[in-house]
């Protein structure tokens, strides 16, 4: 995955925060009226106290986000979050690590709070769909040992509007391919103009792919991007009076946990820079089958290492070790008996 794929998933918490650190010089009031807007979840204190682990280092944020898509046809029925990132912002607040956690991450899935499914291994992402954003929480805590402080759940669907307030956007499609979705339209390889209808149904497109849900995630971020970069372009974040509409049709899509302050936050990474961002994915010791299931394979020892230098905020050394060098699999290779794909 591309450093700019990457960069893309954290596009809606830099278009609600570091578009809104502007915001806080500017104009308080804006910035607190965005922050009420915000859907809320009460994610974090469905949260058993007892299974989370310690906060190790105050100053330091981690954030959950969750990409999900709930009018998508495809996913429709299983509810499952699309996308799942860490993200670490430091104590200094000068350096962010953003760590992808591939939806397909075989782990242990606590019980759910009606404690009617859960406990079992499973793909991470099941986690969403057995028990939402709590579970969700849960699940991550439990397999990295860091404590989230915060969760965005991220709805894809609801940024049609958002792209047709912008005037459309410009994305390169890198492979001919007709949606499996009404009104079945054909995506020609090259750079064209979307609509917001057609670029929602571009990234929700998998099965055409060889790399499947990989090439999904990797054109809704390339979708975020361009949409950040059309609304920088036609000078939205510089107009107050764009700024106030954009922020508040992406809020639509976004929700917060109840103690996510916008203001706040924008206040903590505004000296944040692209450069200052680092990004990286969950070690994995490649891919196989559980079932009829294909699964990644969590690096027990890459991941114990990573996750306990997100919790004692060493990321910086621990990026000079020799396993800071994790990278996504390979599509594993399909069984004799191919089974309908899962999740």
């Amino acid at each position: 995955m591309s450093r700019r794929s990457r960069l893309v998933i954290i596009g809606v918490l830099s278009a609600l925060v570091l578009a809104s650190a502007g915001t806080v010089t500017t104009g308080l009031m804006l910035g607190r009226s965005v922050n009420a807007s915000l859907n809320r979840t009460t994610a974090l204190s469905q949260v058993p106290s007892s299974a989370r682990p310690i906060e190790t280092v105050t100053s330091a944020m981690n954030v959950l986000l969750l990409g999900s898509d709930t009018r998508n046809p495809d996913i429709a029925a299983s509810g499952r979050s699309d996308t799942m990132m860490l993200l670490h912002l430091d104590a200094s607040h000068r350096h962010a690590y953003v760590i992808s956690i591939p939806r397909d991450t075989w782990v242990h899935v606590p019980a759910s709070t009606d404690h009617r499914k859960g406990n079992t291994m499973a793909k991470i992402n099941a986690a969403y769909a057995w028990g939402g954003a709590p579970l969700a929480v849960q699940t991550v805590e439990a397999f990295t040992g860091v404590r989230v402080d915060h969760v965005l759940v991220i709805d894809f669907a609801g940024f049609q509007q958002v792209v047709d307030a912008l005037g459309g956007v410009d994305l390169t499609v890198d492979q001919t391919v007709t949606s499996i979705f009404p009104p079945y339209r054909t995506f020609t390889r090259g750079q064209r103009y979307f609509t917001g209808a057609e670029a929602l149904d571009y990234v929700r497109q998998r099965y055409q792919f060889a790399d499947g849900d990989f090439a999904r995630e990797r054109h809704q971020q390339e979708f975020l991007s361009a949409l950040l970069e059309k609304a920088t372009a036609a000078g939205t974040l510089s107009d107050i009076g764009k700024l106030n509409g954009f922020l508040h049709a992406t809020t639509k899509s976004v929700t917060a946990d109840e103690s996510f302050d916008l203001v706040d936050v924008a206040w903590q990474v505004r000296n944040l820079r692209s450069h200052d961002i680092t990004f990286l994915t969950s070690p994995s010791a490649g891919t196989g089958w559980e079932g009829d299931q294909s699964v990644v394979r969590p690096d027990t020892a890459g991941t114990r290492a990573l996750y306990q230098a997100v919790a004692a905020d060493t990321m910086a050394q621990w990026l000079v070790t020799p396993s800071a060098s994790p990278s996504r699999p390979a599509s594993p290779s399909r069984p004799a008996s191919p089974s309908p794909p899962t999740g």
